[in-house]
This record gives structure tokens, C-alpha cells and sequence, in this order.
């Protein structure tokens, strides 16, 4: 092998090492965000729930942030995007009998 080959390699492996590590760095952030986002959305839900009188009761109902945040992280992405769909099923269903 060259030195200019032997550069050229180590160069690369620095770039792919580079890469990666940003991807590690940047999946918590994700998360972190995504479960700022789902925790907003279901505090909003429950207040929508309590000015409605909906009545809507169980885990994923209440105004604890830290809570919905902590399961969000616990959970895969499409677990907690289902979750908030279903409230907002249930806020829906809700309204349209008010």
C-alpha cells in the first residue's frame, strides 16, 4: 500500500467515523424532541378533554408532562404517534356528541 493510499484510507475512515458518530449524537436529540412534541400534544388533549367534559379517564390521560414524556421515551415511534392518534379519535367522537 502507498502512503497516498494509506492516507487516503485513514481519511475515509475518519469521515465514516465522523458519520456515524453524528448519527449517534442525533438520534437522542430526535427523540428528546419527539417526545417534547407528544408531550405538549397530550397535555393539550387533556385540556381539550377537561373543556369538553369528555370525561376520557386511563394512563394516557392526565396533565403530568414528565410522565407522557418518560413513557414517550420508553416507547418506539409508532407507539406513541398511535397513542395520540386514538386521543385524538376519542376527542373527536367526543365533540361530535356535544
Amino acid at each position: 500500500m502507498t502512503a497516498l493510499a494509506g492516507k487516503r484510507k485513514t481519511e475515509m475512515l475518519a469521515l465514516v467515523g465522523a458519520v456515524l458518530g453524528a448519527v449517534v449524537v442525533a438520534t437522542p436529540v430526535s427523540a428528546q424532541s419527539n417526545c417534547k412534541w407528544y408531550g405538549a400534544t397530550a397535555l393539550k388533549q387533556q385540556q381539550q378533554n377537561e373543556k369538553l367534559g369528555c370525561n376520557l379517564t386511563g394512563p394516557e390521560w392526565h396533565t403530568d408532562l414528565s410522565r407522557h414524556m418518560s413513557w414517550c421515551r420508553r416507547m418506539p415511534p409508532d407507539v406513541w404517534r398511535a397513542s395520540s392518534q386514538q386521543r385524538d379519535q376519542q376527542l373527536a367522537a367526543c365533540a361530535s356528541k356535544k
